[in-house]
């Protein structure tokens, strides 16, 4: 048997898009690969903040209301700075369960991991989950950091529809923007320039969190 630790998360999320392959009716599938090509088709990525750029710093909220500042962090070492869209996003939860695995490879790197979502503070997390995360998950409302760094786009009209009747988006966002962040990874050095960056405009691809313990390691 297979020791869960060791399975990489693309595969896990390889997995799931498979099944969503076999089992999507094929107007869902069109709408979702449409809106694939919407993102990749716009200069998102050319927008996004880069190896070298100076990090926006920001101050959020973190999940039991209190005021996380990046700079603050920096003093204790390097950030991995990580958005995910939403508690709804079965993508976003398994990458999140991934990096809460790999954490401690992170810390004896001397990193802190950071986790921004658009989601309200009451709708990111449970109350439970807020007690056992062993890391920050930060309401971005509104996408402010996210729009700083460069990489906000806005949902089709389909996907959207799709989005907001089957599981709210709006009100976990709190707005009707329907916009969302890439699910970008970026690590920041203590002196507040990004050193990596993951940006893919598909959100089923993520940083592999092995990857960025590497780069920790050999790299800062």
């Amino acid at each position: 048997m297979t020791n869960h630790t060791v399975t990489s998360l693309k595969s896990k999320l390889d997995e799931k898009k498979a099944n969503f392959e076999k089992n999507a009716d094929e107007t869902k599938k069109r709408i979702y690969n449409e809106g694939f090509e919407d993102v990749k088709n716009s200069d998102i990525l050319s927008q996004a903040k880069q190896v070298g750029d100076k990090a926006p710093n920001f101050v959020l909220k973190n999940a039991i209301g209190k005021t996380v500042a990046l700079e603050a962090y920096l003093k204790e070492g390097p950030v991995v700075l990580t958005w995910y869209r939403g508690g709804w996003c079965p993508y976003c939860n398994l990458t999140l369960q991934q990096l809460q695995q790999e954490l401690p490879n992170f810390k004896a790197n001397n990193a802190n991991l950071l986790a921004l979502t658009p989601e309200l503070p009451d709708q990111s997390i449970s109350t439970t989950e807020k007690n056992d995360l062993e890391f920050e998950v930060l309401s971005d409302i509104g996408n402010k950091v996210a729009k700083d760094y460069g990489i906000v786009f806005t949902l089709t009209d389909a996907v959207a529809s799709i989005y907001n009747k089957s599981f709210d988006m709006n009100s976990h966002n709190g707005d009707s923007s329907n916009a969302l962040p890439l699910a970008a990874t970026y690590i920041i050095n203590e002196e507040g320039k990004i050193a990596y960056a993951f940006l893919d405009t598909d959100y089923r691809n993520r940083a592999e969190p092995s990857e960025i313990t590497a780069f920790l390691k050999n790299n800062l």
